[in-house]
């Protein structure tokens, strides 16, 4: 213990910056969990060490450049996309934002640290409290970014269940319970403080406890036997972006997404049950909606865009497709219109060729599908990551596209599933909600991190989810987070099987991020009434 003390006093803040990065092994595709609550554990008692407000921030700054630098490296390969930057950019731009990021965990240090400091039980339920409080502020300041929420490194134990009633920023509260009191076991066992270590035991395993019964308490009921469900086909062509946009390419990889499409009983599109037909974000150049003027179709009109596809499908069959829409000035005559934005959309369109409805993407990624600060960032050379000429343009927010017989569809366009709370229309709750994305850019570490933030928002919502992506990873998950069948990356598939069933709407799909607020209050509460009974 005397060598734990010197290596506190000594060096706190490169402790910090390490267990930082060591901490971000427990996301995917690592899935070190273990490793990152016993570090989580190092770096709160350091906090609880430290003797002053700037110590503490320094501290849990540190703690939070370290995690976000390697949790998020992946971003720095969707530069490498980009002719018009540098590739080195990438990593700039990986460090800036972690410099920014790693002010929510340091907000959790010090006001844990200025209401609990020096009470061991109450430092970690305060810690817990203000936990949620900053992921929730970073799920919406500046637009958010919430990209693995520390409760994501435990999705695939039992715990995660109790999403379904505290949501994940509660069951992020739940992990830093658990490596907190972890924490304060060994050093009242190291320190032979036997009731502080006796208590903690106890707390420990009663967040375990907890975790399981908010999961019992917050599940709904299945809607409908597997049985009932429609038919789906999930399709990865394994189309990289390197050739996603390449000039020329576009029968090639619509000919890959035709293949996979086809039905499997050798390809006849006579007869059989009706089926969904998922297909990936931006899964075609072309244009579906008609009226644009004609220089616009790249000679492929709507009418026969949307007749090759109806060629892939049985009467009754509806595809789902991520494709683009463009914006017009009113200003001048049809056919002399020019285009001024864009909305990275999602069609379904039936077997006759109609368009049924479309949903545009509300949350789009700033510097990825536009630019803020236009006018002085394109100035500086700066471009945004997707390709094209404007900026795209945000939606209303999510909604249920109605597909008939075949059931009700929430939509959430690639990045917008990391966002808890914010992706079901609740006024018109969906069957399923379907994840079109583009993670070919993702480099190795995006993809399943990605995938693993799906899961839970399947948990707290009680819905399936679908996620088609052009090379990996697409997969069918289940209302508990499970994947049902997935497509590993790299590689080009196709899935068919039944839909799973939703369930009737979870605690959490009915009151929303309400409830791990409230769990914060409640924490913090806890906090100060055994610091208060303790003076």
């Amino acid at each position: 213990m005397k060598i734990l003390d010197t290596l506190f006093k000594k060096y706190p803040f490169w402790l910090s910056l390490i267990a930082g990065v060591v901490s971000a092994t427990g996301f995917a595709p690592l899935h070190l969990w273990p490793i990152s609550l016993l570090t989580l554990a190092l770096w709160m008692a350091i906090v609880g060490s430290l003797g002053s407000r700037k110590a503490v921030f320094l501290a849990g700054w540190l703690f939070g450049l370290g995690h976000f630098m390697v949790g998020l490296n992946w971003i720095a390969k969707a530069f490498t996309f980009q002719a018009a930057m540098p590739e080195w950019l990438g990593y700039v731009a990986v460090i800036l934002l972690s410099l920014i990021l790693a002010i929510y965990p340091a907000l959790a240090a010090i006001g844990s640290w200025l209401l609990a400091k020096g009470r061991p039980i109450a430092f970690v339920l305060s810690f817990a409290g203000f936990w949620i409080v900053t992921e929730w502020l970073r799920s919406w300041v500046f637009s958010g970014f919430i990209w693995n929420p520390l409760g994501v490194i435990l999705i695939d134990t039992p715990l995660a269940l109790s999403t379904r009633s505290i949501g994940t920023y509660g069951f992020s509260a739940m992990v830093i319970g658990i490596a907190g009191f972890i924490g304060t076991a060994i050093s009242g066992l190291l320190n032979s403080q036997w009731r502080i270590a006796g208590r903690s035991v106890a707390l420990f395993i009663m967040v375990g406890i907890s975790a399981v019964l908010l999961g019992l308490v917050g599940s709904g009921d299945e809607v409908s036997k597997s049985g009932d469900q429609p038919n789906i086909t999930v399709v990865q062509p394994n189309i990289g972006q390197q050739d996603k946009w390449q000039a020329g390419y576009e029968d090639l990889n619509l000919t890959k997404l035709a293949k996979l499409t086809v039905p499997i009983d050798t390809g006849r599109t006579e007869g059989g049950e009706p089926r969904i037909l998922f297909w990936p974000e931006a899964a075609i150049p072309d244009y579906l909606e008609t009226g644009y003027p004609e220089r616009y179709y790249y000679g492929r009109p709507p009418q026969m865009v949307r007749g090759q596809l109806a060629s892939l499908m049985r009467p009754g069959d509806v595809l789902v497709l991520g494709a683009l829409k463009l914006e017009f000035e009113e200003t001048r005559a049809p056919d002399e219109r020019r285009a001024i934005g864009a909305r990275n959309s999602v069609f379904a369109m039936d077997s006759d060729r109609e368009i049924l409805g479309r949903y545009d993407k509300s949350h789009l990624v700033p510097y990825g599908e536009y630019l803020p600060m236009r006018p002085l960032l394109s100035a500086l050379g700066l471009s945004r990551l997707a390709p094209g000429d404007f900026d795209f343009w945000p939606g209303p927010g999510p909604q249920s596209l109605d597909l008939g017989s075949l059931g009700k569809a929430g939509l959430q366009v690639c990045y917008e599933i990391i966002f808890s709370g914010q992706v079901v229309n609740r006024e018109d709750r969906p069957d399923f909600i379907f994840n079109p994305s583009n993670d070919a850019w993702f480099g190795s570490w995006g993809p399943p991190q990605h995938l693993a933030q799906a899961r839970l928002r399947a948990v707290e919502e009680g819905l399936p989810i679908i996620r088609s992506t052009p090379t990996g990873i697409s997969a069918v998950i289940t209302s508990k987070g499970k994947i049902v069948d997935s497509i590993p990356m790299g590689h080009a598939g196709r899935i068919d099987t039944k839909m799973p069933p939703p369930e009737t709407p979870t605690l959490f799909a009915r009151y929303g991020n309400v409830l791990p607020l409230g769990f914060a209050l409640l924490l913090i509460f806890c906090a100060i009434a055994i610091r208060l009974r303790t003076r």
